[in-house]
């Protein structure tokens, strides 16, 4: 009985997800409705910065800096307006629960049903038929570890519908972006292994794989016909309840750009689930845990439509806040900014930067960057694109990324943000908002305005425009010497 409970318990908990999005009413008041009856507020520069639901402090100390500057001095205050990006949900899933951190995606566990140390098999072949040779001498299967387990055997498919191997057959598991292999397995016709359920299978030193492990398991041959594959369509891939998240293996899947073989299954694996005991008390917890997360996520709620009533100085897009939709965030400010305000610039920038406001805006003024097609940033050029990790791209097929400006600050010109909000729904989100904008941008071909003051890292010179990755403390400090000596980096009586 107990096993059927946690075996349900996941899909109450997602039914549970989905009614909380869909039903949930907002409880802070949102900042984009458009004008329609009167005339939109004009600025110069629109400064739009990106912030988190939780990071109040940084708020407030950009509110207490040179956002407090803009507004209360008497050439800015009409000339620049500054709102900050706020995702209008929080993500309903504690974060134990999450498979990552960077995104709002339940850990879908099920109970497995044996024993903790019961060997799970991968794949099955009860059907010989389901087999065919290959065309390709590199196949590649990627999976992602999302609890502990521990890899005992690698297996290959036999040479077609008898239970016999005629090739040579190498088996490695690698870590993505690792040359070495984890383990590896080599099988031939006098050294077969052992066949279980259609499978030859050979045992390998055994490691734990931890939480986050993403790894390839590679079958290679000397040749194009010494692999056999299977019908994805004809097989069930066993996940182990959820504890393993395995690529898809369909026909006409396109090969990562960094794939070591072509994607589908040539044989399978075996495994034992690490911690049986930690994965049921997981599992036992998550109710009281997405209780308490609800409750916490009411008060966070209000808290922000007191601060949004307090400054108003907010804008709530309509996405679920959390790392991997920045950049949807960023495409919804867009189109929130062409129908609540006219501007002949746009600003963005990050909660966590100090920005000298004088010095842009004097930028402008001095240099003409009043233009139209226009982009004005410290742009990355040829920047290789990470496979695994927070900044992790599976989609973009490219080794690097067109140039994109960094993410502490740049300008675009109106009628690029024009035309983003007119397409927000047809562009694609990729892992960053600042990589997003520099693929969306390709497609326009703006002048870009190359200036190493937006700073990429976190660094202090005296001619700087942004700074990032800043503490409410260091930018209350960056702030308070700009004012009394107008170096942010130090004044010469503190040094």
């Amino acid at each position: 009985m107990r096993r059927l409970a946690l075996t349900l318990l996941p899909c109450a908990v997602a039914v549970l997800v989905h009614l909380w999005l869909a039903q949930r009413p907002s409880s802070t008041p949102l900042d984009n409705n458009t004008h329609s009856d009167e005339a939109l507020p004009f600025y110069e520069v629109l400064v739009g910065v990106l912030s988190a639901r939780h990071h109040y402090e940084l708020r407030q100390a950009i509110r207490e800096t040179w956002l407090g500057y803009l507004r209360d001095h008497p050439h800015f205050q009409h000339r620049v307006g500054v709102k900050f990006i706020v995702g209008k949900h929080g993500c309903p899933i504690p974060e134990e629960d999450r498979e990552d951190p960077y995104s709002c995606s339940i850990l879908n566990f099920t109970e497995p049903g044996r024993g903790q140390d019961a060997e799970i098999e991968i794949v099955t072949v009860s059907d010989p038929s389901v087999l065919a040779p290959s065309d390709v001498s590199a196949i590649a299967l990627d999976f992602k570890v999302l609890h502990p387990v521990v890899i005992t055997r690698l297996g290959v498919f036999p040479s077609g519908t008898r239970p016999e191997l005629q090739t040579n057959v190498t088996v490695k598991l690698l870590q993505l972006d690792q040359e070495e292999a984890v383990v590896t397995a080599r099988f031939s016709a006098i050294s077969t292994g052992t066949m279980v359920n259609g499978v030859w299978y050979k045992p390998v030193e055994q490691f734990i794989l931890p939480k986050g492990f993403e790894g390839t398991l590679v079958w290679e041959s000397l040749d194009s016909s010494g692999l056999t594959t299977v019908n994805s369509s004809s097989v069930q891939l066993n996940d182990g309840g959820g504890v393993l998240k395995i690529s898809s293996i369909a026909e006409g899947i396109l090969p990562h750009r960094s794939a070591l073989g072509f994607p589908g299954l040539a044989g399978g694996f075996t495994f034992t689930i690490y911690d049986g005991d930690g994965l049921e008390e997981l599992l036992r917890g998550r109710p009281a845990r997405m209780e308490h997360h609800a409750s916490r996520l009411r008060q966070e709620d209000a808290a922000l439509q007191q601060e949004s009533l307090r400054h108003g100085d907010m804008v709530f897009v309509d996405v679920v806040d959390t790392y991997r939709n920045v950049p949807s965030k960023l495409l919804q400010f867009y189109k929130w900014s062409v129908g609540n305000a006219d501007f002949n610039l746009l600003l963005k920038t990050d909660d966590d930067c100090y920005i000298d406001v004088d010095s842009v805006l004097m930028k402008i003024d001095h240099k003409g960057l009043k233009r139209s097609n226009f982009w004005w940033g410290n742009f990355r050029q040829s920047w290789a694109v990470d496979r695994i990790g927070k900044w992790q791209e599976l989609e973009y097929a490219s080794p690097a990324y067109p140039a994109f400006a960094c993410g502490s600050g740049y300008v675009v010109s109106r009628d690029l943000v024009q035309w983003l909000a007119s397409n927000a729904e047809k562009l694609k989100a990729y892992q960053g908002e600042d990589v997003s904008m520099g693929i969306w941008m390709a497609a326009v071909g703006p002048q870009k305005y190359q200036d190493p003051g937006w700073l990429c890292e976190k660094e202090c010179y005296l001619d700087m425009l942004s700074s990032p990755q800043h503490t409410a403390e260091e930018l209350h400090i960056l702030w308070d010497r700009k004012r009394a000596c107008g170096d942010p980096c130090g004044c010469p009586w503190g040094r």
